[in-house]
């Protein structure tokens, strides 16, 4: 029995030091996945932040085509023709500010026009509070929600506080400078608007689970644009 005892006694610091290694191991592992992950997330931001400096750079400023007297019977035009679609609820100082401002971005303003329409299910209301979801709510006219309106809100150099997103013209700004930087960022409307709709994580998700970006929310907001467009231009 005394023979076996260095045996036993070495067998056992054997097994201590595997016990050991296997327990370092598992630690080591667990803390690269985390490692991994938090890379990837690092990652992700700094794409995020790439992508938002490039569009600063080139985000447009100041009008570059008529003075406001050639441009203001237009843009009249068009704001009254959103006053009637609506029906009223879209008001005439809300129709002009987008009007006006879309040409600064250089987006058809029905476009905005009937996003903000589907939005708010046809009321334009700007105290809208959306339903709630995992994310939380979504707020005002052009339903933003509090993770996204902040970060755009810098981009476009304006103030942020949550209550801001209940004022109809800064809703309507925010949203062209999103839709601005979301074209920007993609180069076409279906993945611009379906980014709007769903998120740009739920933009890829849809792309991968449907092969394109033809949301039903991109379609129907882009149809509609080019029927007052046509009828616009009509004699």
């Amino acid at each position: 029995m005394d023979r076996a005892r260095p045996y036993v006694q070495l067998l056992l610091v054997c097994l201590y030091i595997t016990l050991f290694f296997i327990v370092v191991m598992y630690f080591y592992g667990e803390q690269t996945k985390e490692l991994q992950t938090e890379n990837k997330n690092l990652q992700a931001q700094v794409k995020d932040l790439e992508s938002q400096n490039q569009y600063l750079t080139a985000m447009p400023t100041e009008f570059k085509e008529k003075n406001g007297y050639d441009m203001w019977p237009g843009l009249e035009k068009t704001a009254d023709r959103m006053v009637t679609e609506s029906e009223g609820e879209f008001n005439k100082s809300w129709a002009l500010y987008l009007a006006r401002e879309s040409k600064r971005y250089d987006i058809n303003p029905y476009l905005v026009y009937e996003l903000l329409k589907v939005e708010t299910g046809g009321t334009f209301d700007p105290t809208l509070v959306g339903p709630e979801t995992k994310y939380g709510h979504a707020y005002g006219m052009a339903q933003f929600m509090t993770n996204t309106a902040p970060w755009i809100a810098d981009m476009g150099d304006l103030p942020y506080k949550k209550e801001l997103l209940f004022d109809p013209y800064y809703a309507m700004q925010l949203s062209l400078i999103y839709l601005d930087y979301l074209h920007h960022e993609y180069g076409n409307w279906d993945e611009a608007l379906t980014a709007y709709h769903r998120g740009m994580g739920g933009l890829e998700k849809y792309k991968e689970e449907n092969g394109h970006a033809e949301s039903w929310y991109a379609v129907e907001i882009q149809q509609k644009a080019k029927t007052h467009d046509a009828v616009a231009v009509a004699p």
